[in-house]
């Protein structure tokens, strides 16, 4: 893992950013950025796994946080910037405990000095201990901005999705690997997908409307609309 000290800015890598957010993106390619009211909400592609990870930033205070720091610490770092105008990187959540979601944490969070979040479940391979751990409806700030945690049992033991209520607009969630397009997270035994549906039907779907927008840790994005109609299917099919 890179070694950097406290507080210093790890070394600068060439990332775009296009402002045309569709919920795509490309590995080595360009981040996407989405400008909502209050908070922006960047998507960048990392590591050979193509993982996703989530800058938001606080349109007021400039307080930011990272979802996932996932992998190549040096793209994560030019993402959040380098000049006297970049966002003040706050806290990194990690969705759960798998290496691909936290690669980069070690790294990014030492270089920034930001607080660290996660499940206490989930906590023990994490590379640096949380400094905070947090479960179903527990919330996070973003500067100005809120966001509540939704526990989300199955894929791992405390994988964590995260819900951003936009006051001008429909809702934002960011589900790690517990929810993609097209299916729930993978899940090794018959007990743990049926416990991850169970959780996706009463703590997403029963509670969020279609118009929800979900960002997942891999992939394309895809609303809860488009997605609401096939859960019967996931349940026959089991997986």
């Amino acid at each position: 893992m890179l070694s950097v000290r406290r507080g210093q800015p790890l070394g600068s890598a060439i990332v775009d950013v296009v402002d045309e957010y569709t919920g795509h993106v490309e590995p080595g390619g360009p981040a996407s950025r989405r400008t909502l009211d209050a908070l922006t909400i960047t998507k960048i592609s990392v590591g050979p796994m193509d993982n996703n990870a989530y800058l938001l930033v606080c349109q007021n205070t400039r307080e930011a946080l990272l979802i996932d720091a996932a992998n190549e610490p040096e793209r994560l770092s030019d993402l959040i910037g380098h000049g006297d105008d970049r966002p003040t990187l706050r806290t990194i959540v990690t969705t759960h405990q798998h290496q691909d979601h936290w690669a980069a944490l070690g790294a990014i969070a030492g270089a920034y000095g930001a607080n660290t979040i996660a499940h206490e479940s989930d906590a023990g391979p994490l590379p640096v201990p949380p400094d905070r751990y947090v479960t179903q409806g527990d919330t996070v700030p973003v500067g100005d901005c809120e966001l509540e945690v939704i526990h989300l049992r199955g894929h791992t033991p405390g994988s964590v999705a995260l819900l951003y209520r936009d006051p001008k607009g429909h809702a934002h969630l960011f589900t790690g690997d517990s929810l993609f397009p097209g299916g729930p997270g993978r899940t090794t035994k018959p007990e743990n997908f049926t416990s991850l549906m169970n959780d996706l039907e009463s703590r997403v779907f029963g509670k969020l409307p279609d118009d929800t927008w979900f960002y997942p840790g891999h992939g394309d994005d895809s609303t809860l609309g488009e997605e609401r109609p096939k859960l019967g299917e996931w349940r026959t099919r089991g997986w």
